[in-house]
């Protein structure tokens, strides 16, 4: 059976909404953050060497990285569903953007996460960088979706659940006003009535607030 181990408010969220679009049968464990540290508990880090979410396990199999678990059970569970083919016209695009999530964009929001609690003068030299490059990294999403429904295109795809974290529930932990990017904020309502994702946020994190504005 396929078991997502789910950590409060983390990247771990996009496996749960994956699982739920595909509406494929799951387990779900749940693990809550140390309410001082706000990392994760002992349990969960020896579940894997990272020690880091999301993880899940099938079988014999312990998975981590959130871009290899969406593209795993897509491939093994999710008969291909949620990622465009070769032959798509959007293809590239899906790619762009599902590798964007992680290799550019929750990158430099975690970069810029741990420089604002070093206490740094504003005028820093690093945070001023950090923080334009995730200016302009919000700057290009909002682009994106001024013209297209979702991040590939018009299509629902898993490059919007592994992007969604980043610009949900990552901001508990760095706060961004979406008023200057209209065309984000729109899109997070079209992502946010999705009816996948609401029971994957109230199985994974009930009573959270979403942050979908």
């Amino acid at each position: 059976m396929l078991t997502v181990h789910h950590l409060g408010k983390s990247q771990s969220e996009r496996i749960v909404w994956l699982c739920e679009e595909l509406e494929i049968p799951y387990e779900l464990q749940r693990y809550a953050r140390d309410p001082v540290t706000m990392l994760a508990p002992a349990d969960y880090k020896a579940l894997h060497w990272i020690g880091t979410a999301p993880v899940i396990t099938d079988g014999e199999l312990t998975l981590a990285e959130s871009g290899a678990i969406v593209d795993y059970i897509i491939a093994r569970h999710g008969g291909g569903r949620l990622a465009l083919k070769p032959d798509h016209p959007d293809f590239a695009h899906y790619l762009h953007w599902f590798h964007f999530a992680n290799g550019t964009l929750q990158a430099q929001l975690g970069r810029n996460m741990i420089l604002n609690r070093l206490n740094l003068p504003a005028d820093n030299p690093m945070l001023v960088a950090t923080k334009a490059r995730v200016d302009r990294s919000f700057d290009l999403i909002d682009a994106r979706v001024r013209d297209n429904n979702y991040l590939a295109g018009d299509e629902f795809t898993a490059a919007d659940i592994m992007t969604g974290f980043s610009l949900t529930t990552m901001r508990y932990f760095l706060p961004y006003d979406f008023g200057r990017c209209p065309n984000i904020r729109a899109y997070l309502g079209r992502i946010g009535s999705r009816p996948a994702y609401r029971r994957a946020m109230e199985k994974g994190d009930p009573g959270m607030e979403l942050l979908l504005t």
